[in-house]
């Protein structure tokens, strides 16, 4: 954990709360600690003077800005650690079938610049790093997030060994989407049901027609109905629905799935958490019951 930046909006204290929800949870977990991501891996997809800036946390005013907070040195050592965390994940996922990063999916962050709260885009940077190791030969990115990512969107545009999938609300930031592999915007309050329908519709024939070997998943919490930034209607059950289908899917083609945390925000930073360790929970233990999970959690909020 960094501490907390004396400017900017962005709360910081959610994510050891995550670590607190699932650690008093009772379901058993192997904890790793991710190595900082080496400086080579994130300039083979950001721009070395950013990359550069962020290192010597100089990074000029206007950018931190656009990310939400200043980039100091603490946010710096950081950023590594998470996208190393995404990277671990990738490698746990490959020998375990699922593992999850209790941080990052960053997935506004740009070539030159973070945006979003966020500073180095874990996703593009781990995928690129799984292609070119040959750790993996098609990469899919699901983000199911209720903003878009049209940072991973942009910085792999172009590329046929990857598939950028974003399911997001249409009317949500940013206001200028970049264009995915394929974009599905949503309508705003749309609930479980017809969530899952799209979810559905679109995720089975994306696999089938691209074939991948392996799958990122950024499990934003925030289409939650009770989210901050939101603007969808999701139930914490329907949550649970999203990640098992996810996982689901990914396991009928024997895929590897490694999670990032996303986006999750609200008043009450232990709600907030609680719903991260629930997805987290639901695609460890896809055999437990909804309700079970959702009494484990709620324990952590004080419900």
């Amino acid at each position: 954990m960094a501490p907390r930046p004396k400017r900017g909006t962005f709360k910081f204290d959610k994510y050891y709360l995550v670590m607190e929800a699932l650690r008093q949870s009772g379901y058993a977990l192997t904890e790793h600690s991710p190595e900082p991501s080496p400086r080579e891996w994130l300039e083979a997809v950001h721009c070395p003077d950013y990359v550069e800036q962020v290192f010597t946390a100089s990074v000029p005013r206007e950018k931190e800005r656009r990310i939400g907070f200043p980039v100091t040195p603490h946010i710096a050592s950081r950023v590594r650690h998470t996208n190393g965390g995404t990277w671990l994940a990738a490698m746990l996922a490959k020998q375990h079938g699922y593992a999850a990063n209790s941080a990052a999916g960053s997935h506004h962050a740009l070539h030159d610049s973070g945006a979003g709260y966020c500073v180095f885009n874990d996703l593009a940077v781990t995928a690129n790093r799984l292609l070119a190791t040959g750790e993996a030969s098609r990469v899919l990115i699901v983000d199911l997030d209720v903003h878009q990512g049209d940072g991973t969107a942009s910085l792999l545009a172009g590329r046929d060994n990857v598939f950028t999938l974003s399911f997001h609300a249409e009317k949500n930031f940013p206001v200028r989407k970049a264009r995915s592999t394929l974009d599905i915007g949503l309508p705003d309050k749309i609930g479980d049901d017809d969530y899952l329908a799209e979810l559905d519709c679109h995720l089975p024939s994306v696999m089938q027609q691209f074939a991948p070997d392996f799958v990122l998943y950024q499990a934003g919490v925030d289409p939650h109905r009770d989210d901050k930034l939101g603007r969808l209607a999701l139930s914490d059950e329907g949550l649970i629905r999203r990640d098992r289908y996810v996982l689901e899917q990914a396991r009928l083609r024997a895929l590897p799935v490694a999670s990032a945390l996303g986006g999750g925000y609200g008043v009450n930073q232990r709600e907030v958490a609680a719903r991260h360790a629930r997805s987290m929970l639901a695609l460890a233990f896809p055999q437990a019951d909804a309700s079970d999970l959702i009494d484990a959690t709620s324990i952590f909020t004080g419900v």
